[in-house]
């Protein structure tokens, strides 16, 4: 019998509904995928995308920053060893609203991907939609980036521009941009995988 196909293995780190976390899930799902979601993190217990990966049989794992008091650096200890526990060796941040320390980001130094709703370098942080409304822009979208010690920092592996229409509100364009986020994503993982398995082969 052929060697099962090696995959990486991918954990997804959330704190809400965890749409693009399914966008993953459902990536990783589809033939020749070279990775897969062994695990699926929150730093909030309430978080809803936890049910979704556990109905699709992912572990999940609940790590909550409130346990920590102010100690940051303690929870990310803590993330960590689960993420340990999992041999997880790539990160996919989808909607972790939380600011990561030094100690993670290095840890997971060119490891660590993240998606933003804004084409980086422009409008980090929150509010990106209102932001790109108010400046008259001509297009928003999204931006999936190597994660580094600023907000919203690092190398840009992908982006999808969306148009922005006359009528649009913060709302109406947040929809349309997390619809291109869910097809970036995965497009950009799975590439950002197939390199990293290509890489191990060729050593």
């Amino acid at each position: 019998m052929p060697e099962p196909r090696a995959r990486v293995r991918v954990a997804v780190l959330i704190s809400g509904s965890g749409s693009n976390m399914a966008a993953l899930i459902d990536a990783a799902d589809r033939p020749g995928a070279p990775f897969e979601v062994v695990l699926v993190l929150s730093n909030k217990a309430e978080a809803g995308g936890l049910a979704v990966a556990g109905a699709r049989g992912i572990a999940t794992a609940v790590v909550a920053h409130k346990a920590f008091g102010g100690d940051r650096a303690a929870h990310e200890q803590a993330v960590q060893t689960v993420l340990d526990a999992h041999a997880v060796q790539v990160v996919a941040l989808a909607g972790y609203m939380r600011l990561l320390t030094p100690f993670l980001v290095r840890r997971w130094a060119g490891r660590m991907l993240n998606i933003h709703p804004s084409l980086l370098p422009k409008y980090p942080g929150l509010d990106t939609h209102a932001r790109a409304l108010a400046a008259g822009d001509a297009e928003a979208g999204c931006s999936v980036h190597l994660v580094a010690e600023g907000i919203d920092d690092g190398p840009l592996l992908g982006q999808s521009a969306v148009p922005i229409m006359a009528d649009d509100t913060p709302a109406s364009l947040a929809q349309r941009v997390l619809a291109a986020e869910h097809r970036l994503y995965p497009a950009v993982l799975a590439d950002f995988c197939r390199d990293r398995l290509a890489g191990s082969q060729a050593r």
